[in-house]
């Protein structure tokens, strides 16, 4: 305990499963901690409800809103002074193009517009939204940070019916490449951090058979990596 303390995070997607965890994780080693979700307040009630009230900040945000990023940002440097650690945990998956994308493929060209816009918005765009304003403000402040992006394996980017799941992490894989060039002359550091397989997260539509179900990474295998890669 208290690999973190001092440390001010933001985790976004933090309501419920690897968000969730990661955030508990970084709170139970000391670090203060911004926690967002989309929607749902009661999800980030959980945490709030955990006796960590005094360093945690809930917020209602979608990352596809730039100007609701960068006061996310405004609002933990003026809760706790500065921010350390941003993670790009929020994420909408294949259950918004089908229900059973666990089971069945579908074609990429039966996926609505408007879906594949949504998905591409929130896991290609919302982590640039947030990662912007947050390195201004490492750089600014000359502070060492820690940029960490969740993604997934590299075979499920490819697999058959992850259409646009799948393009959106790869894009996310490939920003994340580049951003740690771009930073390679400051003390930021931009990581990958993956599960190493299908987790059982919000993004698992609840129909999904138990058979599949039970074989499902859980969230809690996340929380020691992330803690090493934000330490």
């Amino acid at each position: 305990m208290g690999k973190l303390d001092g440390k001010i995070a933001i985790v976004t997607g933090a309501g419920r499963g690897i968000g969730r965890a990661i955030a508990e994780a970084y709170l139970q080693e000391g670090a203060s901690v911004t926690i967002t979700a989309a929607h749902e307040q009661a999800e980030l009630d959980y945490l709030t409800q955990q006796g960590w009230s005094e360093r945690l900040l809930a917020l209602l945000v979608d990352v596809t809103d730039p100007q609701a990023c960068e006061q996310v940002v405004a609002q933990t440097i003026q809760r706790f002074g500065q921010v350390d650690i941003l993670v790009n945990n929020a994420g909408r998956g294949m259950k918004y193009v089908s229900s059973s994308f666990m089971t069945e493929p579908s074609r990429f060209w039966e996926v609505d517009p408007a879906i594949w816009r949504m998905v591409i918005e929130t896991n290609v765009n919302g982590p640039f939204y947030m990662t912007r304003p947050v390195v201004a403000h490492l750089v600014d402040q000359q502070r060492t940070g820690s940029i960490i992006n969740i993604s997934m394996n590299y075979e499920t980017m490819k697999r058959r019916g992850f259409s646009p799941y799948g393009p959106s992490k790869a894009a996310l894989e490939s920003a994340s490449a580049i951003w740690a060039q771009d930073l390679a002359d400051s003390r930021i550091r931009v990581n990958i951090l993956l599960p190493g397989g299908a987790t059982n997260t919000g993004m698992i539509p609840s129909g999904t058979p138990e058979s599949v179900r039970s074989g499902l990474i859980q969230p809690e295998i996340m929380k020691a990596p992330a803690v090493f890669l934000a330490s």
